[in-house]
C-alpha cells in the first residue's frame, strides 16, 4: 500500500512513554528514492531543536491511528545526537546517529536498507555499524549523502525535453519499505489541471538550483500516466 506523504504532515508522534511532537517534514534519498528520516516538530518539549526519527524505529507505516508510534523512549530521543537547524544532514552525523541507536547503516549493502529491503532490525551482528571501515571509505560516504526535504521539493517544476509538464504536489510512499514510488504532479493547463502519478524510475535528476525535477517522459507519455483525484490521493494500492 502507498501512503500520501502530504497527508502525514502534522500527524502526532508518540514515544513509548509519551508524546514527542508532530511530523514536520521527511528527508528522502534522491538516489534510491527512500525516506530516511521523519523531521519532528517537538513543540515545547525540546524547543528550538530539530529531531530526526529513522523508519527503523517505526517499522511499517500502516498504522491506523493518527498518532504514529515510535519504538523509542523520550530519553533516548532527547539524548540522541543533535542536528543543527537549517543545515544539510551530513554522512558524519548519520554515522554518529546510527551508532548511538545501534542500527545498521542503510548505505552499506546492496539493498534499499543496506542488507534488507525494509527498515527492520532482525539482522546479523556483522551488519551493525562498526569502526572497521577504512578512513577512505568513510570519507567517500560522508561526501555522498543525498538527503532532500519533501517540503522543499514540493512545488518544484517537472520538466521534460518538451517543456514544463507541471509541478510536484505530493509523494506516494510504500508503507513497508518507505520507498517513494511516485511523484504526484499537478499538470499544466494542457491536461486540464489534473494530478498524475509519475513513477520515480522515470525521473532523471533533481536540480535544486533550478527548483526543477527533470523527467524522461514526453508530453504524450505523461498524458498516459494514471490520474489521481486530490481527495483520494491518501491511498493508492
Amino acid at each position: 500500500m502507498l501512503r500520501s506523504i502530504k497527508q502525514l504532515y502534522g500527524n502526532q508522534l508518540g514515544a513509548s512513554d509519551g508524546d514527542i511532537g508532530h511530523v514536520k517534514d521527511f528527508y528522502f534519498d534522491d538516489v534510491n528514492w527512500a525516506v530516511r528520516y521523519l523531521v519532528v516538530d517537538t513543540g515545547t518539549w525540546l524547543p528550538g531543536r530539530q529531531v530526526l526519527i529513522s523508519p527503523y524505529s517505526l517499522g511499517r507505516l500502516d498504522q491506523a491511528e493518527k498518532i504514529l508510534r515510535v519504538n523509542l523512549t523520550r530519553k533516548q530521543i532527547e539524548d540522541s545526537p543533535s542536528i543543527e537547524l537549517h543545515k544539510p544532514v551530513s554522512r558524519q552525523y548519520e554515522e554518529e546517529y546510527f551508532r548511538y541507536h545501534g542500527w545498521p547503516y542503510y548505505w552499506q549493502g546492496d539493498a534499499l536498507w543496506g542488507m534488507s529491503g525494509f527498515p527492520i532490525l532482525e539482522l546479523p551482528p556483522s551488519t551493525l555499524p562498526t569502526e572497521s571501515a577504512t578512513a577512505t571509505e568513510l570519507q567517500s560516504e560522508r561526501a555522498d549523502a543525498h538527503l532532500r526535504s519533501t517540503q522543499a521539493v514540493k512545488g518544484y517544476h517537472l520538466r521534460s525535453s518538451e517543456g514544463v509538464v507541471g509541478h510536484v504536489c505530493d509523494f506516494m510512499m510504500d508503507a513497508q519499505s518507505w520507498a517513494i514510488g511516485q511523484f504526484v504532479i499537478k499538470t499544466a493547463a494542457r491536461f486540464s489541471d489534473t494530478d498524475v502519478l509519475i513513477p520515480t524510475k522515470e525521473l532523471e535528476r533533481i536540480s535544486y538550483e533550478e527548483s526543477t525535477v527533470f523527467v524522461r517522459a514526453t508530453w504524450n507519455a505523461a498524458e498516459q500516466c494514471p490520474r489521481v483525484s486530490p481527495d483520494v490521493v491518501a491511498a493508492v494500492d
